[in-house]
């Protein structure tokens, strides 16, 4: 059994209290809308600020990565130049990502944009699975 570290314990409570606060931050029936047309889970791959984002259904990651971790992006995986960029999607349809955690936002494409902006020409480093 992993060892519980004080990081970890943090990083858990930072998500728990960003998702409690989601509901008033998502416009009323964005996340209504996501769940019925999926339009947020649609694969991109865009040049953003000068940085490569892209996204895709993690099913179609042809043996990537693997692990524990793509559980919570619900089949999703999202990465900025070839990194994977940790995303969890909250109960009521926001996205959040390790980088911007704070602030939801409706669509995975919306969470890679927001990393590149908190990164601020930073390097994204790899998310350890555990």
């Amino acid at each position: 059994m992993p060892k519980l570290t004080r990081r970890h314990a943090l990083t858990v409570a930072a998500a728990i209290a960003a998702t409690a606060g989601t509901q008033a931050l998502v416009a009323p029936g964005a996340a209504a809308a996501d769940h019925r047309h999926g339009g947020s889970l649609e694969p991109f791959d865009e040049v953003y600020k000068g940085r490569r984002i892209q996204g895709r259904p993690s099913d179609d990651m042809g043996g990537m990565g693997g692990g524990h971790h793509h559980e919570h992006g619900a089949g999703y995986a999202v990465f900025v130049d070839d990194v994977e960029l940790h995303v969890m999607r909250n109960a009521d349809g926001s996205w959040i990502s390790v980088v911007s955690h704070y602030d939801p936002v409706p669509t995975p494409r919306a969470a890679a944009r927001a990393a590149v902006d908190e990164l601020q020409g930073a390097a994204l480093l790899p998310f350890p699975a555990n």
